[in-house]
């Protein structure tokens, strides 16, 4: 009635009923007949018979075949009792009241002496009073639960992005149950393909409530259980939970009063209901210290004022109230919800607790009463790598990788595995992972590369993938598929790339045997649109023995495919940075070249320059060589050695190549009528071979002795993606000078 008589007095528009005792009163229907003309968003009292009676909702779900855990509903004791008594020992329940208890009538026993106990509290020891009158008893359900909102007008629904909330007082899920102490959205668990799947089953629950002449308007608020078969119904709520709702709605884009419009009036599906794209956001509940038992009050809050110089923080009130001097005090047990936003959960969480930590409730004494969680989201943030395989054959690489997420050595799990071919065995390696595993064939009939692939990745996303593995997969990949997964697809190619890029199989352990190299292996690297040409990740060697053919090669090299598929995940999922060892590049390697060279370098020493290795750049002082700079020009050249480098190579004669190189530069100061001065030279390699590079240098220090300049610096590159193993090239600057008079 007193709301009746204000929306009567205030000329509202609209009412929005946030408990779950008005709705069930009937409120709804009495504003419907008090004040026609008021829109009033919420169910009515038969449509909140879903929260209402859980025995109700549980006969619903049933009859409407939407998943839920198998359940009895019991009048009697001694019956319910009964039914405990008959089941196995192993086969743990959950009790509840089936009555509106204010959130705390579900007991959750963990033997079968406790479910009776847990049956008799609630049926006659009247624990929670009339709601126990009826007591459901249902399968205790494994799998992590969701809070999915659903918006509803009586004839269709749309599901709002999933939450996750944190009941439990204290930190690592201890402690007494709450309210609720945070919460954080997205939910990270809620994939696109499980948003979709409940999202079909509260469009059904609003179309079957409208069949049964109880349209369902509001806010549908399905507790969710992700179990190994699938998502199921826990309960319905009928209106907005608390602290969920702090996180859902500040990512609604659409104008909230348009949406509740929308349902009231039966137009859902006539807007355009969205929501911010790459956008989280998480809560923090600050309570008062003893919550959920006895807690102080009248503690003055402050700190408040820093919220208003922060971006991205909203502070909603709950237990607060201003005393006669304006003061913002506590007067309930939990107190404050402190929003952070943020591009992705760890930033939104950043800027809730950024707030929180300036928060305080100080009692007369000066005394912290304030308590709150630290560690809200914290999971969701260490959730495992969610990895996508996509395959055309057995996938024998697969099983190391299944190996090291189910043993915990990868911080990981398996979600999808795709496929072209409708008979490849590497599906049945997914599909023997449960049912919450896509295991799919995809044909490519009638379709482009760019359509097959967009096929593919739909699905991967679906399925919530953030990481590709490609095991055996006989097919190019398009630009957009490369690009859409920059960075997160892996291959691994049976050579030690860049050789032999773009064979396969057989093919490519035979290229190997016949270019007569002493080392193979296999690559992985990161997928790109140029075939085998994308960063190496890591790189696995075996000898190539002789008498090796491609055949025993193969059965060498395609046990350390999976092993090299592990360690790379490994590192992605930890974040890990490459350094140059990870990269195939030797610092100790480098660091023992330049001791072998120094002394070549120190030989070539002339006047201008000492030629000593060390430093960031080499210096040369023309005046000590004989020249005056007002007289002088300076001549620069650079230069190879072409093909002979592949001679030096096959002959594994690596000295005079470095005198040649020398020549080539030199003689293009020579012909300018310059002096050489000073030589620098570039080195790169794959794989740094000590003995093989300074034998270079040996001979570049030679032709620079012979051509009377300094050999004052150079570069040495190891990068094994850009160079096979046993290949390097080469590069020479030279720098000479001559006097104007004799150009």
């Amino acid at each position: 009635a007193t709301v009746i008589a204000l929306a009567k007095e205030v000329g509202a528009k609209m009412v929005v009923v946030g408990p779950e005792a008005p709705l069930v009163a009937g409120l709804v229907d009495e504003m419907k007949e008090q004040c026609p003309d008021v829109l009033c968003f919420g169910p009515t009292k038969a449509a909140a018979e879903l929260e209402a009676s859980k025995a109700f909702s549980k006969d619903f779900l049933q009859e409407c075949n939407i998943p839920t855990a198998k359940y009895r509903n019991f009048t009697d004791v001694d019956e319910a009792i009964e039914y405990v008594e008959s089941l196995g020992d192993n086969d743990r329940q959950v009790v509840k009241a089936s009555g509106l208890a204010a959130g705390k009538g579900v007991l959750i026993p963990t033997t079968k002496q406790e479910t009776i106990e847990a049956v008799k509290e609630i049926m006659s020891d009247k624990a929670f009073g009339s709601a126990g009158d009826t007591c459901v008893i249902e399968s205790f359900l494994t799998g992590p639960e969701a809070s999915c909102f659903a918006l509803c007008d009586g004839k269709t629904a749309v599901l709002m992005p999933a939450s996750q909330d944190h009941k439990r007082a204290l930190d690592n899920d201890e402690g007494l149950n709450t309210g609720g102490m945070g919460a954080y959205s997205p939910a990270p668990c809620v994939t696109p393909d499980l948003h979709k799947e409940i999202e079909a089953m509260c469009k059904k629950t609003v179309e079957k409530m409208a069949e049964r002449g109880t349209p369902y308007v509001g806010l549908l608020y399905a507790g969710m259980m992700l179990t190994p078969d699938g998502p199921y119904v826990l309960e319905f709520n009928c209106r907005f939970g608390d602290p969920e709702t702090q996180v859902v709605l500040p990512l609604l884009e659409t104008d909230l009063y348009e949406v509740m419009t929308a349902c009231c009036t039966g137009n859902l599906d006539s807007i355009d209901v969205r929501f911010k794209e790459g956008v989280a956001a998480a809560t923090v509940v600050c309570a008062a210290k003893g919550y959920p038992e006895k807690y102080p009050k009248g503690m003055e809050i402050t700190g408040l004022a820093e919220e208003k110089k922060m971006e991205d923080v909203k502070v909603y009130h709950a237990g607060t109230k201003l005393d006669d001097k304006g003061v913002t005090q506590c007067s309930g047990g939990r107190v404050l919800a402190v929003t952070g936003m943020g591009l992705d959960l760890k930033a939104a969480l950043q800027n809730a607790y950024k707030c929180v930590n300036k928060l305080d409730f100080v009692d007369d004494r000066g005394n912290s009463l304030m308590h709150n969680r630290t560690d809200i989201g914290r999971k969701a943030i260490q959730k495992k790598l969610r990895i996508g395989v996509m395959g055309s054959t057995r996938g024998s690489a697969l099983v190391p990788v299944i190996e090291a997420c189910a043993k915990g050595d990868l911080h990981a799990e398996i979600v999808a595995v795709l496929s072209n071919k409708s008979d490849a065995p590497i599906l049945e390696k997914g599909q023997a992972l449960g049912k919450t595993v896509v295991s799919k064939f995809i044909s490519s009939k009638g379709l482009s590369r760019e359509q097959y692939d967009a096929e593919c990745t739909a699905a991967l996303v679906g399925a919530g993938v953030e990481y590709v593995i490609l095991v055996g997969y006989m097919r190019i990949l398009s630009k957009s598929f490369c690009d859409f997964w920059s960075g997160r697809c892996i291959n691994v190619h049976p050579s030690l790339l860049p050789k032999h890029a773009g064979g396969m199989d057989l093919a490519v352990h035979q290229a190997v045997i016949d270019a007569g190299e002493d080392e193979s292996g296999c690559t992985i690297h990161e997928v790109t649109e140029a075939v085998d040409g994308g960063p190496v990740v890591i790189q696995k060697k075996v000898k190539v023995e002789k008498g090796d053919t491609a055949g025993s090669l193969k059965a060498k090299i395609q046990p350390l495919e999976g092993p090299a598929f592990v360690e790379a995940i490994a590192s992605y999922s930890k974040g890990k940075v490459i350094s140059y060892a990870d990269a195939g590049v030797s610092i100790d390697a480098g660091n023992e070249l330049v001791d072998l060279i120094k002394p070549f370098c120190k030989a070539t020493r002339r006047a201008g320059c000492d030629a000593d290795l060390g430093g960031f750049g080499g210096l040369f002082d023309l005046a000590a060589a004989g020249f005056e700079s007002r007289d002088t020009v300076l001549i620069g050249a650079t230069d190879g050695v072409g093909t002979k480098l592949r001679i030096a190579q096959l002959t594994k004669k690596h000295t005079t190549v470095g005198i040649d190189l020398v020549a080539m530069c030199v003689n293009d100061l020579i012909v300018a009528g310059g002096e050489p001065l000073f030589f620098l030279d570039y080195f790169a390699t794959g794989h740094l071979e000590v003995e093989e590079a300074a034998a270079v240098v040996k001979g570049i220090a030679e032709g620079c002795k012979q051509a009377d300049c300094g050999l004052i610096g150079g570069e040495t590159a190891e990068m094994p993606s850009m160079y096979a193993p046993g290949d390097y090239d080469l590069a020479g600057f030279s720098v000479g000078a001559v006097h104007r008079d004799r150009i």
